[in-house]
Order: C-alpha cells, then sequence, then structure tokens
C-alpha cells in the first residue's frame, strides 16, 4: 500500500463529487451538452490533479455516469481499473442494471478502493419502517441514487464503506410524463411545498441508511464509515438521522451504533476547522461533503482497533471561476491508522 510506511497500517479514504463525469460524446442530460473529446480529457486531467495531491487508498465518488470513465480517472491515479466499484454506471453488456449504457437519468454512486474487495452491496430499497409519504406524490419506497457499500481487507482487518448521495435541498417541482412542469416555479407557496417533497425524500434515505448501519453494527467489532455528499450541513435533522452521534451523550451504550464525525474526532482537531468547508450553496460555504467513523475508530474505546489522525478539507479550486472548476465540490480526506 502507497500509505504503509515503515510497516505501519494505515490509510487515507477521502469522499468527492465528480460533477457529472461520463464518457466523451455521451448524452447524459437531455439538457447538457456531451463532453467531446476535449472536454473529457480536460475533465479527466482536471480529476486527476486534484485527486493526486490527497493519496488516497480509498475513494468515495458521487455523480458518475460511465464506469469506463471512473476506471480511467482510477488508472491514472495509480489504481487498477477492477479497483472501481460503480455497479450502476457500468459499461458492461451484461450488467443487470445498465446494460452497459452507464447510468440512466440519474448519476451513480462509486469506491475506488486498493484494498481487497471482500462484499458488494446497493441499498436500492427504503427500509418499510423509513418510508414515508411524500406531498402530492405519495409513498418514497426507493433510493433515487442507491448507496453502495464496500466491505474491504484493510491489512487483515474487515472494513464496512457505506457511499451516499442524498437528495438535494432544491425544490422538487411536479412533473408530466413528458417531463413538462405542472406546477408555477414562480408561486411562493408552491415553492415551499417542493422543499418539503426534497426533505421528505433525503429523511427517508437517512432514515433508511441509518437502519442499514444499526443491522451491520448492532453487537459487533467490526469497523464502519460512512461518507459522501450528504447535501446538507453536519448538524442538520437529517444527517444526525444516519449519525446519531448526539445519543451517545444520554445513553453510553449507544456507541456501539452510532457514527462521529471524523473531522470532530481526529487527533489534531482544531487546526484545520477555520477553511472546513465542502460546497458554496447560494453564496455560504459550507461542508455537506462528510465522513463518519463507527467507535472502532474513537481512541477511547475500549473497542478501539484505530483512531483518526487527521482530516483535510482540499477545496482552493472552489475560489476559481465557476468555467474552471471541474466539480463544484471540495474533497474530504481522513487518515486512519489502525492498533499494530
Amino acid at each position: 500500500m502507497s500509505n504503509n510506511t515503515e510497516g505501519n497500517k494505515q490509510f487515507y479514504i477521502a469522499t468527492a463529487n465528480l460533477l457529472n463525469f461520463a464518457n466523451p460524446n455521451r448524452t447524459y442530460y437531455e439538457n447538457a451538452p456531451a463532453y467531446n473529446d476535449k472536454a473529457y480529457e480536460h475533465k479527466l486531467q482536471g480529476l486527476t490533479d486534484l485527486l493526486a495531491k490527497a493519496h488516497a487508498d480509498i475513494i468515495a465518488v458521487q455523480e458518475v455516469w460511465d464506469s469506463n470513465a471512473l476506471e480511467a480517472l482510477a488508472v491514472s491515479l495509480g489504481f487498477k481499473p477492477e479497483h472501481a466499484v460503480i455497479p450502476l454506471a457500468s459499461n458492461n453488456n451484461a450488467s443487470i442494471y445498465t446494460k452497459g449504457m452507464g447510468a440512466q437519468n440519474t448519476p451513480a454512486v462509486g469506491i475506488i478502493s486498493r484494498f481487497e474487495q471482500l462484499e458488494t452491496s446497493l441499498l436500492e430499497d427504503i427500509a418499510p419502517k423509513a418510508i414515508i409519504d411524500v406531498p402530492d406524490i405519495g409513498p418514497y419506497q426507493r433510493f433515487n441514487r442507491p448507496p453502495l457499500v464496500l466491505r474491504v481487507d484493510a491489512y487483515g482487518q474487515p472494513i464496512t464503506i457505506i457511499t451516499a448521495h442524498l437528495k438535494s435541498k432544491r425544490a422538487f417541482f411536479l412533473r408530466d410524463e413528458n417531463g413538462d412542469l405542472l406546477e408555477d416555479m414562480d408561486d411562493p407557496n408552491i415553492r415551499v411545498r417542493a422543499k418539503l417533497r426534497s426533505l421528505c425524500m433525503r429523511a427517508a434515505e437517512a432514515a433508511s441508511i441509518r437502519m442499514s448501519i444499526i443491522e451491520r453494527l448492532q453487537h459487533t467489532r467490526e469497523p464502519l464509515i460512512l461518507l459522501g455528499d450528504m447535501n446538507d450541513v453536519t448538524g442538520s435533522v437529517t444527517t444526525q438521522l444516519m449519525t446519531e452521534t448526539g445519543e451517545v451523550n444520554y445513553d453510553k451504550s449507544m456507541r456501539d451504533v452510532a457514527l462521529f464525525d471524523a473531522a470532530r474526532i481526529q487527533a489534531r482537531y482544531g487546526w484545520m476547522k477555520d477553511v472546513a468547508y465542502t460546497h458554496i450553496y447560494q453564496g455560504m460555504p459550507e461542508v455537506i461533503d462528510q465522513l463518519f467513523v463507527s467507535e472502532e475508530f474513537l481512541p477511547d474505546s475500549k473497542f478501539s482497533l484505530g483512531y483518526v489522525e487527521r482530516v483535510d478539507y482540499f477545496n482552493d479550486h472552489l475560489k476559481w471561476d465557476y468555467a474552471d472548476r471541474v466539480t463544484d465540490h471540495g474533497i474530504i480526506r481522513a487518515k486512519i491508522k489502525l492498533n499494530d
């Protein structure tokens, strides 16, 4: 492993929203121009330059349309093509999900990992107890962008990685089968209702992910890392719904299934907090790309298997002119050391 220096069992893990990364000359949204060969190469090189600085062994990615594109990025970063896992954007004709056509209608999440892959699965259906009625739509039963679960072997230690891209805060207006608007977007009351729909969707997704996490963590000692584009800040209701970090303050037994913000528990906490943002929303910087770890990476836990040494934010490119950015999200990376 590139980061296993002097026998230390350590690795870097990062998350990055790649902003509609697709194969050249393929239409991914009807109202978005396809990348020509030059634009694709610019995008690939720009993403490579950004991610290379992170030196990550595991990279969770969001907004990818084609596995070929992700594999090309993986290779350019020193990985092998098979290190890229993204079932819902597959360009393999044998794929039961895509028939080789890549992601359809919405981009997919994926994971690039140097470590041996022990298990791969998708969270496609909302857990029954997390299903809620979305106003004017009905029961929200399936993820719009299913989270990816990848269990890996890191120096002999199995670790479950879950990456997610939750529903955005953008207002969800009703449309007909042809995609034509059924509502007046300029009506302020309709706009509020449309934002309520988005919140309901994100809440259902967060609750369902939470239930999957509980199932994997309860009464086990195998660590889990949740990371990705959560489309809301760390302290938001939907993000805390997934992690339940605050519950530990009232019930220490909750440590078994709670998740902890890596930036808050890092050994060097404080030295990067003043520059911690991953996205600029309506002119304001915020952290919506996040990384959480289970109790096994708390240094003060009796079940500790390692710890988060530090968390870094790569966001200088967000200060560039929009036309010069290859992504509109920053990269968050954690350095994790496993106990010997």
